[in-house]
């Protein structure tokens, strides 16, 4: 971190699905924020050579039908097996913190230095990773709402899904700050905004 500068407030952004995290987070990013999607690093792994060959020795060949993994039928497959659930969350979850961790340093030692640092992470409160971070956002929804998002982007396993997940309100009474994504999205933005400038005035 350069000499006199604060730390760059980092921040965990999550919520139920449906609820609109992508959305949050790349509205964050338009407002100055250094965004990181742990869905998008995940993918990133998922399409090594070492992570292919991995999830097919143990999933079967049944996951990669094309010779690349497929995370719908991974999702498909894990999410009603817990042991091989979490087998892959064994694999896959620390070499996330890895990036993620990378990532952070890179962050705090840009200039100009961005608004916050915020890693959308859908089970954070469920994995207990909200101890890493100096404040946490959820974002919630109407659950019909929720529910035609989720829908509408075929989510795989919808139910088993989000049977795993606390609910809005748990995770609301968790995190340090509450988005509603009810509505459009400018309001979207004037709710994050105003968190973002709350996160400014927060001594570090």
């Amino acid at each position: 971190m350069p000499a006199g500068r604060e730390a760059v407030p980092f921040v965990g952004l999550t919520g139920g699905l449906g609820a609109g995290k992508s959305e949050a987070l790349h509205a964050l990013g338009e407002l100055g924020a250094a965004t990181l999607s742990t869905d998008a690093v995940v993918h990133e792994l998922l399409l090594s050579d070492d992570m292919r060959d991995a999830v097919i020795e143990r999933l079967g060949p049944e996951v990669a039908p094309a010779g690349s993994l497929d995370r719908t039928r991974i999702a498909e497959r894990v999410f009603g097996d817990d042991e091989a659930r979490i087998w892959l969350e064994g694999v896959l979850w620390p070499r996330v913190g890895e990036r993620v961790s990378l990532w952070r340093a890179a962050v705090d030692t840009a200039e100009p230095a961005p608004r916050a640092a915020v890693v959308e992470v859908p089970l954070l409160f469920e994995s207990g990773m909200e101890t890493a971070f100096d404040a946490t956002i959820a974002v919630v929804a109407d659950e019909s709402l929720r529910r035609e998002r989720a829908s509408a982007r075929g989510h795989a396993a919808a139910d088993e899904r989000a049977g795993r997940q606390l609910s809005q309100d748990e995770k609301a009474q968790r995190a340090d700050f509450l988005v509603r994504n009810d509505g459009t999205l400018d309001e979207l933005r004037q709710a994050l905004s105003r968190v973002l400038a709350k996160l400014d005035s927060t001594p570090s």
